[in-house]
Parts: structure tokens; C-alpha cells; sequence
């Protein structure tokens, strides 16, 4: 079984700022980490390997510094590494990206055919979950989203099950392979790298491609060329000028506090009790 695993290294959105003049996020100084949700997804990865003794290879699109974020992922527990640098890419946007990790991933299965892509729910820089959907689109695969534990998978028959989370609970589903599965918070916990995998993750040769190498044959379809979406401002939100206020009573019974706070609310606003009884109306 081959699994492959795509992960992104983002700066630590705890420690960004917004400039306040240019409102422009201000990266300087801040860490570049992996992006915690695709941790999920990589540990599940190698969680399989550890069942049925899968090769895991990650692949990561970003500038040569992410390379450190694939040596972390082999210390855990990887087999193999691919990053995909180059400044044809620079300024992609979801599309532009999912187009060059699809035809990325297509070399990749040229030299070892895949079974299974991992990919985290969303990104914390960009939060659009948009990515792993349109990998599945571009290489017609099966895509299993929001997934909260890989049940069983069946190398012979070719089919894996899978629960869901969905609004109204949880879905079990069962699916060919190859697909690609999206995997959600809180599912599992990342593993520590042991001493041999640090030394093997720091001597590990990572497979670094540009855009000829991973199968990109239009360049106008990555980078700024191959991406449609426009941000058009980044601000902070403004701190709110209204400090909270203090409610007490008498009475610390539930029933005397909820009449003190209606009281205060009609008090404050005097249409509220005129609006609340066209509503009810």
C-alpha cells in the first residue's frame, strides 16, 4: 500500500500581526510550523502503515525553507519526501495550488502507484478546505471529507471504510481505492519522533522538484497566472469600545436573575419589547 500525505508549512497564526498602517500581515519573526491539521492526517497515515506496513510518502508545495517541515514528518515516521519549490509558484491560490500538488502526485504514482491521499481538513493561513476536494476533482478520485477514523482497509478487495462526521451524527461509508480522505481535528494524537528517526530524518535525501519535475506542463495555470482569487484588504479586527457591564441582584436564584436581566435589557432598549411581539406575531 502507498500512501501519500500532503502537508503545508504555515507561519504560527498564534504570533501574526496586521500592520497598522499598510494592513498587511506582518510574517517577520514569526516560526513556521506544520500545519496542525494535517498532522491528523499524517499520523492516521502511519497509523496504516503500522497495520498493514504501507510506504508513506509526504509531499509538501512551498518555498526550499518547508523543507525542514518534511525532515519532521520523516522523523515521525515517513518514508519518503517530495517538495515541490519553485517561483512559478509564487502567489498561488487554492486552485492554482491543488492543480500543481494533482499533477505532483500523478509523477508520484507514475514510479509507485498510490492507494491512498491524506490531506487535513483546512489550513490555519488560509482555512478554505478547499484544496484536498479539488486534488480528488483533478485525479478522479473517491473523496472521503471530515473523516474521524479510517475502520478498515481491504488491499485485496480495494474498497475502505471509514467514519464521518456529519451534522446529524456519524456516517459509516465504504469506497474504492484509490481516494482521498480528509482528515478531521481531535481524531488521533501525534506521535514523538524517536532518536533514530531525527537521525534518519536528518539524512534523509528530500526529492526536491520544480515545475517540470512535477509534470506541469501550462504555467499559466500556477502562480499568480493560474489563480483567479483576489484579496482585496487584510485588517485587524477593531477592539471593541464597549467594556462589559456588571449585573447583580438581591436574589442569586436563576428566576431573579433572568427578571434583573430583562429589566435592564428593556431598559436600555426601549424598542426591544415592541419588536419581540411583531415577532410573535
Amino acid at each position: 500500500m502507498h500512501i501519500v500525505v500532503c502537508i503545508k508549512q504555515v507561519p504560527d497564526s498564534s504570533q501574526i500581526r496586521v500592520h497598522p498602517v499598510t494592513n498587511t500581515i506582518m510574517r517577520q519573526g514569526v516560526p513556521a510550523i506544520v500545519n496542525p491539521y494535517d498532522l491528523f492526517a499524517l499520523e492516521e497515515a502511519l497509523r496504516l502503515k503500522d497495520v498493514y506496513g504501507a510506504h508513506v510518502t509526504v509531499l509538501c508545495m512551498g518555498p526550499p525553507q518547508a523543507e525542514a517541515a518534511l525532515r519532521k514528518a520523516i522523523s515521525f515516521g515517513a518514508d519518503d519526501a517530495v517538495l515541490v519549490t519553485d517561483r512559478a509558484f509564487a502567489g498561488s491560490d487554492t486552485l492554482a495550488t491543488s492543480f500543481a500538488l494533482a499533477s505532483t502526485i500523478a509523477q508520484i504514482n507514475k514510479n509507485m502507484a498510490i492507494d491512498l491521499v491524506f490531506c487535513g481538513k483546512q489550513t490555519i493561513d488560509g482555512d478554505t478546505a478547499q484544496v484536498g476536494p479539488g486534488i480528488a476533482k483533478r485525479l478522479d478520485l473517491q473523496l472521503l471529507t471530515y473523516v474521524s477514523q479510517v475502520e478498515t482497509v481491504d488491499t485485496e478487495r480495494r474498497d475502505i471504510i471509514v467514519q464521518r462526521r456529519a451534522e446529524g451524527g456519524v456516517q459509516v461509508l465504504k469506497t474504492r481505492l484509490p481516494c482521498l480522505i480528509t482528515m478531521l481535528e481531535g481524531t488521533n494524537e501525534m506521535r514523538f519522533a524517536t532518536q533514530a528517526g531525527i537521525f534518519r530524518a536528518a539524512r534523509h535525501p528530500v526529492k526536491i522538484w520544480d515545475k517540470t519535475a512535477a509534470g506541469i506542463e501550462d504555467p499559466a495555470k500556477i502562480g499568480l497566472k493560474g489563480s483567479p482569487t483576489v484579496v482585496s484588504k487584510v485588517f485587524a479586527p477593531k477592539p471593541k469600545t464597549i467594556k462589559a457591564e456588571l449585573i447583580t441582584c438581591e436574589s442569586d436564584t436563576p428566576k431573579d436573575l433572568a427578571v434583573t436581566l430583562i429589566a435592564k435589557l428593556l431598559t436600555q432598549n426601549p424598542n426591544l419589547e415592541t419588536a419581540i411581539g411583531k415577532g410573535a406575531r
